[in-house]
């Protein structure tokens, strides 16, 4: 005899409330329903679950190890209608969104406040990653938006241009350059540099214009992350090239920046599974996202 839901609820609803006529009353069932699906369910399991004492059903020690797995499949239960409430009410309960870190500690986050005051039951997972990384993920259906820089490979991905964001010098303190209004790739002849990752294009256009002028950085360290390379600028390892998504509350610490001539770009998508651009979250999160950067303030480099 094959196993059914109303069978194991039934046992649940015994074990709750302790005895067959409870249970029934749970269930919305007669006494004698709830002891024939007891019995149906004990021909399943091939074990008894209840031994009868003086009109009383005492569970068995084999119906102790086998409830704990019953409660384990009722709060999937419960987690699937917690789901299906927030999907009839948002359209999704659930938005996994990837990003690049110099979106993530800014952006991103000031997004996730917006988005939440329209949609405060909606749960959101946000991992902070390479762009690569969250490409291949976005691809793999494993997150349902993605953010990531230029270099990334954009076939076989649903995208959009998010943003294309002018670089910034990040200047220790102190630093002849931080004298400069504006920073040419000839200021950067024998200075220490703090670079960007190989392949990132901005690193490989700030490189070309300073070949260009026959400039020649000193490259101390190399790090794919913007946020990074403002950190090691403010400790004075050298001058970076940076993202302004990743700069903010590195100016109020001393670090200086700069504008850039001529200007290089760090240009940023979005990224798209295929079957959840149009789903109501992620639109919502999206418009959030636009909201904060057309509305982000500008940081001051004079």
């Amino acid at each position: 005899m094959a196993l059914n839901f109303r069978q194991i609820e039934a046992f649940r609803a015994v074990i709750i409330s302790g005895t067959a006529s409870r249970a029934a009353e749970l269930m919305g069932v007669t006494q004698p329903a709830v002891s024939r699906l007891i019995g149906e369910l004990e021909a399943a399991v091939g074990f008894p679950l209840f031994d009868r004492v003086k009109g009383r059903l005492v569970p068995t020690p084999e119906a102790d190890i086998f409830y704990r797995d019953v409660e384990t499949s009722f709060r999937g239960l419960d987690r699937l209608r917690s789901s299906a409430a927030r999907i009839r009410d948002f359209g999704s309960g659930h938005i996994r969104v990837a990003s690049l870190a110099a979106a993530g500690s800014t952006i991103v986050p000031r997004a996730v406040r917006r988005f939440k005051e329209s949609f405060p039951s909606a749960i959101i997972t946000l991992s902070i990653m390479t762009s690569a990384s969250v490409r291949n993920h976005v691809v793999d259906g494993e997150y349902d938006l993605g953010l990531a820089a230029d270099e990334v490979d954009l076939s076989g991905v649903e995208h959009q241009v998010f943003g294309s964001f002018p670089a910034l010098c990040a200047i220790p303190p102190g630093h002849p350059l931080a004298a400069k209004k504006i920073i040419g790739p000839a200021d950067f002849d024998g200075v220490d540099y703090v670079a960007l990752s190989p392949e990132d294009r901005a690193r490989l256009k700030f490189d070309a214009l300073c070949r260009e002028v026959g400039a020649r950085p000193n490259l101390v360290i190399e790090t794919p992350f913007a946020i990074t390379a403002c950190a090691l600028s403010l400790e004075g390892v050298g001058v970076g090239i940076v993202n302004p998504l990743s700069i903010d509350g590195f100016s109020e610490r001393g670090l200086v920046f700069r504008p850039f001539e001529p200007a290089v770009y760090f240009k940023s998508y979005l990224l798209f599974r295929p079957d959840m651009q149009k789903a109501r979250l992620v639109r919502a999160f999206v418009a959030a996202l636009f909201e904060v950067r057309n509305t982000r303030h500008r940081v001051a480099v004079a």
